[in-house]
């Protein structure tokens, strides 16, 4: 059964559903700064240091904690469907990981779409992962993450950074990863009654947005679901069981290990979307983000 904190992102999500119901077609940047109450859910992570950054063009926030291994780094890529989420709503998210990591995060502002549309977000963060390599950070000490549509980009700027010849970092943690840009997940009608946030007319919208008038949903450098998953470093997927996109995660794990990555699903009964949002505030948020740092931490040659 889930915890009585659980109940923490239930509220926030049914309370943006009223919201968005009686503002109809809510202004832009009114969306986004709705949803950069996201962070709301986190309780701000002690010792851990905040400072924002600009790499390879692109503006971030970095999360150290105390005595941190600086030769390691994570990269975090925040959901909202590319066009809301920032820095701002997933700073303590990715700050409490930096400090179960004890290295780095850095939180990517990435230009979102529409005004951003595909394959403007996965140059991005190529772009900053290119930059820290050159900057001396070694692959098989950097690790990416990401929620929900940042589940994506955490995958498929690997896929990107391949296509690109750079070499692989060392593993891959989506968070409630929203792959399919073509809505065919069962789960979408299986959760429709548990889901309170996700649904499919939302991420018709979505997708839209970030594929822009080029773009196609079975480009696996924005599905991949699509994608040669052959030689992607290790991966741990994170999905609530209430997820209209958990089967994303099932599709996509099944797939990668039918083309031999080492890779792991964990599933979470009666979890929302993204519920790692609520860490510091609710036992199963903690218990999923010290799981990402349990598994990631000796990939990336944490003791």
């Amino acid at each position: 059964m889930a915890s009585k904190q659980a109940q923490l992102i239930d509220n926030l999500y049914r309370d943006w559903q009223s919201k968005l119901t009686l503002g109809g077609d809510m202004p832009l940047d009114q969306l986004r700064e709705l949803f950069d109450g996201w962070g709301d859910l986190s309780s701000e992570p002690g010792d851990v240091e905040f400072r924002e950054a600009t790499i390879a063009g692109v503006p971030g926030i970095w999360a150290t904690p105390a005595d941190a291994d600086k030769s390691r780094a994570v990269i975090c890529c925040h959901g909202g469907g590319f066009v809301v989420g920032s820095s701002k709503s997933h700073r303590k998210l990715y700050g409490h990981l930096a400090k179960a990591m004890g290295c780095p995060t850095f939180t990517l502002d990435y230009t979102r779409a529409p005004e951003n549309p595909h394959p403007g977000i996965v140059e991005q963060a190529v772009a900053v992962y290119a930059k820290l390599l050159e900057l001396g950070f070694k692959p098989e000490h950097i690790g990416t993450t990401g929620d929900s549509a940042g589940g994506n980009l955490c995958t498929s700027m690997i896929l990107y950074a391949r296509h690109k010849g750079h070499p692989l970092p060392a593993a891959c943690a989506p968070i409630s990863p929203w792959y399919d840009m073509e809505g065919k997940g069962a789960s979408l009608k299986t959760n429709a009654d548990k889901d309170l946030l996700v649904a499919p007319g939302v991420l018709e919208g979505m997708s839209a947005a970030f594929l822009g008038e080029k773009g196609s949903p079975t480009d696996p450098f924005a599905n991949p679901l699509y994608a040669d998953l052959k030689g992607f470093p290790p991966t741990l997927v994170q999905v609530g069981a209430y997820e209209g996109l958990l089967s994303d995660s099932e599709r996509f794990v099944e797939k990668a290990k039918a083309a031999g990555v080492d890779v792991q699903l964990q599933v979470f009964p009666e979890m929302q979307h993204v519920f790692q949002f609520m860490v510091g505030n609710a036992p199963e948020a903690d218990d999923a983000v010290a799981k990402i740092a349990v598994w990631m931490r000796p990939k990336l040659g944490l003791a």
